[in-house]
Parts: C-alpha cells; structure tokens; sequence
C-alpha cells in the first residue's frame, strides 16, 4: 500500500509537473528505485509512466500549438523519434554501475541548463545564430531523452529558448508534444527488451495522466518566475538525493 501511494503520488505531481515545466521525472524514477526496482529498469519504466501526461498536457496548448508552422513542427517530431530510439537502444548497452553513476551528473546538467536558459538565449541571439544548426540540436536533445527520461522537458525548454522562442505556452506545448512523441519511441523499444514493470506503470500512467491535464491548466495562471523556481528546485534535490546514493 505504502509503494502503491508513493507511485500514485509521484505520478501526478510529474504529469503536472511536466505539463507546466518539465522535469516530471525528478519524481516517478526516485519513486520507482524507491520501491525497489533496479535503476535501468526504473528509468524504462519511467519513461512508460510519464509519456500519456505529456499528450494530455498537449491537448491544453492546442491553441498555441496551431499557430506553430506544421512543417517545422513535423520536421521536430521526425528527429524526435530517431533521437528516442537511439537513446533507448543506448541504454540497453549500457552497464548499470556506469548508469548508476551517471544519473546525477545528468540530473545535474538538466536543472543548470534550465536555470541558465535565458542567459544562453541571450548570447545565442547576441552572435545572431537562433536558427542554425536546430536540427542537430534537437536530434541530440532527443537521444538524451530516450536515454534518461529525466529532465527531458527541461532539456527541451532550454532548447527551445535558445532558439530564441519567448511564448513559454508555446514552448510547453511542443514540450510535451514531442516528449510524447519521443517517450512513445523509447516505450516501444524498451517493451520490445522487457525490461518495463508493467504493474507499476500501469498505475503511474493513469495518474501521470490526470496530472497532466490538469497541470495544462495551471500552467496559464501560474507566474513564469514560480514555474521555473519549482523546477529548479525540485532538480537540484533530486541530483542531491542521487549523489548521496551513487556514494553510499
């Protein structure tokens, strides 16, 4: 009962999260090595829970999401999923003691790039290179999410803000759409290699979902200043919790 309320819970603050910021799964992949299940497997697992939140947190941007050029936009869907396939696969080879190491310093590298997004936009804007080589960007942002789930959607406002992009509507709305579209990617590969705990996202899928839904919704009347300081924070004490573990 405990793990069951821990998941549950987690689930839906991530769904929330995710939809109003990213980094949901600062919350569900803790919670699941929590309940015991071996770090690789958590993060598949994870990336299971988490990725129908995303298309119900889309479902309220659309507004914004019909001004965005649909080329671009298919252009951005097809890099994520080659990006989210490739990420997967290089999990799969990957040694868990290297991941276990690895987690923190990824975490890490998520929350510092989001706090810094707007001074790296502003230095991107002030050599005057916004739209050059985005698709290179957004591929490599793409295997990172399918390799480590975690911080993907605040990998991916950094992205977009570099590119120069201001409507932080806007940018949660491909957020969660091309999160979706990539975590679907990794989500067919990891199945495909069982090593999903279906029992265990099943549950978090349903509540990742209510979560997100209404996290859209929250997410128009939150200032942009709290939304990114829940982020930041909820980042930096998840790498604090992780670097604690890799040195215990």
């Amino acid at each position: 009962m405990i793990d069951f309320v821990v998941l549950c819970t987690a689930a839906f603050l991530a769904g929330g999260l995710n939809a109003i910021a990213g980094g949901g799964s600062f919350l569900t992949f803790p919670a699941l090595v929590f309940t015991g299940i071996p770090p690789i497997a958590a993060n598949a697992t994870s990336a299971v829970a988490v990725f129908p939140g995303y298309a119900s947190g889309a479902l309220g941007f659309l507004r914004e999401l019909r001004s965005f050029d649909r080329r671009a936009l298919l252009q951005l869907v097809g890099l994520s999923i080659v990006g989210g396939v490739a990420g997967s696969l290089l999990l799969l080879v990957t040694p868990a003691s290297v991941f276990n190491w690895v987690v923190p310093w990824l975490l890490l590298f998520a929350t510092i790039l989001f706090l810094l997004g707007g001074r790296i936009n502003s230095w991107i804007e002030s050599r005057g290179r916004q739209d050059k080589n985005t698709w290179f960007a957004t591929l490599v942002v793409s295997i990172y999410g399918g390799y480590f789930n975690g911080g993907l959607g605040i990998v991916l406002l950094a992205l977009f803000s570099a590119q120069g992009m201001r409507d932080l509507n806007l940018m949660n709305g491909l957020k969660n759409i091309l999160s979706f579209v990539l975590s679907a990617a990794s989500v067919v590969t990891f199945t495909l290699a069982g090593i999903v705990y279906w029992y265990e996202a099943a549950i978090m899928m349903v509540a990742a979902t209510i979560g997100g839904y209404i996290g859209a919704r929250l997410a128009r009347l939150m200032p942009v200043a709290m939304v990114k300081s829940i982020v930041v924070v909820v980042g930096l004490v998840m790498t604090a919790v992780f670097f604690a573990r890799s040195l215990a």
